[in-house]
């Protein structure tokens, strides 16, 4: 596919990393050289120097009939007139990423379909979306759910008093097939598991299941799920309001916030959540708005430091669940081996809704979701293929890859040794950082 990214930013970038590792025709247009250079010189793609809201940059770049043009500049007026520039001269389908909510609305698609940007992309939304999946699913760091629910993964940290500390996989094989361990995050470092890897205390553990098993892993992995009413929330940004917005009455919210400015304003667009004028950095100001009483905790503030620092002390305050944005990706790592429960990355969730956007559109190959440095991806067996011709104990398959689930005639499955994946299956597959491309070359 001939795809087109404007913006070299961290989504810019990060999606055109992800795309050129796919053997996709990638073409990135930004004004900073800079920028540009760092991409030029260690990915497989074609960048352009110019403003994307010219045509004879779009010309230049050969825009024209394109599949894909992705508008992810940080300034949405100019992410959509560029879409509707790029439609003009024959794109096919454009996504621009936008900062206002009002332009997600339903009502509104047809008037942005018509002046040429077919999608948008709200990060925010995106954001507030996984936090309150977070807080549904609270025993839990991350929860993806695939195909309406027949598959999930589930990533949970393990603990001293998991019963889990200690197994062999084969061990586990043998008495349990209620899940698959599809990956293991240990010191920074993703592994793909086999029969002889165990599983140790402070790993981050990725499993497969059926909403039919799901809560049979919340004891085996020494959790408990709680029930979540009052959350005290750090930063009164955007996220927080449509966080507000879209939980409803569901939560007792109390943003915290040091601008008396923003708040004077959050009090008119949150109307079901408590303002108060004050910096969550400063204990004193946690203890008088309640933290030790709190059952979740979100830090959405600007500072992706702040955000970490400020959760791990609502955990000394014995807050069950936190939840901390951390926008700088060089420091997701470390936040994540840190005790302060789910992470959430706004400009990551972008890339990957665009990426599954763009995949959905090519049943061919997968759709995917990216963790760090490993994926999951879920591709369709062909007939003929190499992955349907014999059982998956018998494949040799590369250790740099596992097959975690599939999906036959709709319904969810996970798999075993002697399972024998159809023609037509949408299998769910965990594969090493960049190897995708390889991988898909056994389902073709």
């Amino acid at each position: 596919m001939k795809i087109f990214i404007a913006g070299c930013g961290e989504v810019g970038s990060h999606l055109a990393k992800l795309l050129s590792r796919e053997e996709q025709d990638i073409t990135v247009i930004d004004e900073d050289s800079s920028k540009l250079a760092a991409l030029d010189s260690n990915y497989n793609l074609l960048t352009i120097q110019g403003r994307p809201t010219s045509f004879k940059t779009l010309h230049q770049a050969g825009v024209e009939g394109c599949d894909l043009f992705i508008a992810v500049t940080p300034f949405e007026t100019r992410n959509i007139v560029s879409c509707a520039m790029a439609k003009s001269l024959g794109a096919e389908k454009t996504v621009a990423r936008v900062d206002n909510f009002e332009f997600k609305d339903p009502a509104n698609k047809s008037f942005f379909a018509s002046i040429g940007a077919d999608d948008t992309i709200y990060p925010e939304y995106l954001a507030a979306l996984e936090i309150i999946n977070a807080l549904n699913h609270n025993w839990s760091r991350h929860w993806f759910e695939l195909h309406k629910g027949e598959l999930i993964l589930v990533a949970v940290k393990l603990r001293e008093n998991t019963p889990l500390i200690g197994k062999y996989l084969k061990e586990l094989g043998r008495s349990t097939h209620d899940f698959h361990v599809a990956a293991i995050k240990r010191h920074h470092e993703t592994i793909i598991p086999g029969g002889d890897d165990r599983l140790l205390a402070n790993d981050i553990v990725y499993f497969m299941t059926t909403q039919e098993y799901v809560d049979n892993l919340i004891p085996l992995c020494g959790k408990v799920q709680h029930r979540i009413s009052d959350v005290i929330i750090m930063g009164g940004s955007r996220i927080a309001v449509q966080l507000c917005s879209m939980a409803g009455d569901r939560f007792n919210f109390k943003i915290l916030d040091p601008d008396r400015e923003r708040c004077l304003k959050l009090s008119e667009r949150c109307p079901n959540a408590l303002i108060i004028n004050a910096d969550a950095r400063d204990t004193d100001a946690l203890l008088d708005a309640g933290i030790s009483d709190a059952d979740a905790f979100i830090a959405i503030s600007d500072s992706s430091e702040s955000n970490i620092l400020t959760c791990l002390s609502a955990k000394e305050f014995g807050v069950k669940k936190t939840i901390a944005e951390v926008e700088n990706l060089q420091f997701i790592s470390e936040a994540e081996s840190l005790n302060i429960g789910t992470v959430v990355n706004k400009k990551l969730l972008a890339s990957s809704r665009i990426y599954q956007m763009l995949l959905d559109r090519d049943s061919t190959t997968s759709k995917c979701l990216a963790l760090g440095d490993a994926e999951v991806a879920e591709i369709i067996a062909k007939p003929g293929s190499k992955i349907t011709r014999a059982p998956i104990k018998d494949l040799r398959l590369s250790h740099y890859m596992t097959i975690a689930g599939l999906i036959r005639d709709g319904k969810g499955h996970l798999v075993g040794g002697n399972t024998v994946i159809e023609p037509g299956d949408h299998v769910v597959v965990f594969t090493l950082d960049g190897v995708l491309h390889k991988v898909e070359k056994l389902f073709s």
